[in-house]
């Protein structure tokens, strides 16, 4: 549980402030409170409230998904951030640090992909005019199984 810090109850809001911020389901928030990535804390009526910096951490979750993270690497991350405080630029920049070039790795990744979607990926098809060109005597398939001109 999280410690009332000094600053009082205006740094602390409802869960549906939260959902309603982050565009999450309360059910969601819930979830991500179980594994331990923001944590509430429970007013007399047993209510949850979390700060307001709780919106960021869970903003940081739905960005992270999206670029194909795993929760485990999520949780990875976010344990690193201070609780029961917001987290300081200093805070955000090391998990910035720490996740760049698994995020450049990805860029490139899609990058690759997009351009060899309209040439070949190197599967090995030899269904397409152009695999005779990029792919002769399906060189692909010595490389391994696969995309290979695409993963590799």
């Amino acid at each position: 549980m999280l410690a009332r810090t000094s600053k009082g109850r205006n740094d602390l809001v409802p869960i549906g402030v939260v959902a309603q911020r982050t565009g999450l389901a309360v059910s969601a928030i819930r979830y991500y409170e179980e594994r331990g990535l923001v944590a509430s804390v429970r007013t007399e009526g047993n209510q949850r409230r979390f700060l307001r910096s709780d919106i960021r951490r869970l903003s940081f979750i739905l960005i992270a998904q999206r670029l194909g993270l795993g929760l485990a690497e999520i949780e990875r991350e976010l344990a690193s951030l201070p609780r029961g405080r917001t987290p300081t630029v200093l805070d955000w920049q090391r998990i910035s640090r720490s996740l760049r070039s698994e995020i450049d790795s990805r860029i490139q990744l899609l990058t690759r992909t997009r351009n060899k979607l309209d040439e070949c990926i190197g599967c090995g098809c030899l269904s397409l005019d152009r695999c005779a060109l990029y792919n002769k005597e399906d060189r692909a398939a010595a490389a391994g199984p696969g995309p290979r001109f695409v993963l590799d």
